[in-house]
């Protein structure tokens, strides 16, 4: 059964993207818990990005503080990369996992340096499709894992 947090920097703009992850949401929730937590995007300039990046890792980390029994993970294009099926295995656990997507800056370092990080791709995506992407491989794990056709 999974047991998974999902902390974002940002809401979803975009109408397409906000009705895929509402489907995988819907897809997900007979194969265990799912909580997302949006935490708000700090605004920035130029000259300001650092100290955005920093107020966005505070929120992040407050939230983290929770959670000190549970798996942590930072995606990033730099993380470790996974096959779906490897991904599934990473799921298959009774602890709970929290994954992180950090905003459009990325993490401040207090962040990255504290965390493992585990990769979507080594692309970089658009926080919003970025989540999409997420819930999908979350819903495919879960089939993988449940022995549903839906990988092949």
């Amino acid at each position: 059964m999974l047991n998974l947090t999902i902390i974002t920097i940002g809401k979803i703009r975009e109408v397409y993207f906000r009705e895929a992850v509402a489907s995988y949401l819907k897809r997900i929730k007979p194969y265990g818990r799912l909580n997302v937590v949006e935490l708000k995007a700090e605004s920035f300039s130029s000259t300001t990005k650092d100290k955005a990046k920093k107020i966005e890792a505070e929120r992040i980390q407050t939230i983290l503080d929770r959670k000190s029994e549970a798996q942590i993970y930072l995606l990033s294009e730099g993380g470790a990369l996974f096959n779906s099926q490897e991904f599934a295995l990473k799921l298959n656990t009774t602890q709970e996992l929290v994954l992180v997507i950090a905003g459009s800056l990325g993490y401040a370092s207090e962040l990255e340096n504290k965390y493992s990080k585990i990769s979507l791709s080594p692309l970089t995506f658009p926080h919003e499709l970025a989540r999409v992407i997420l819930f999908e491989q979350i819903y495919r794990a879960a089939t993988i894992l449940n022995k549903k056709e839906y990988h092949y």
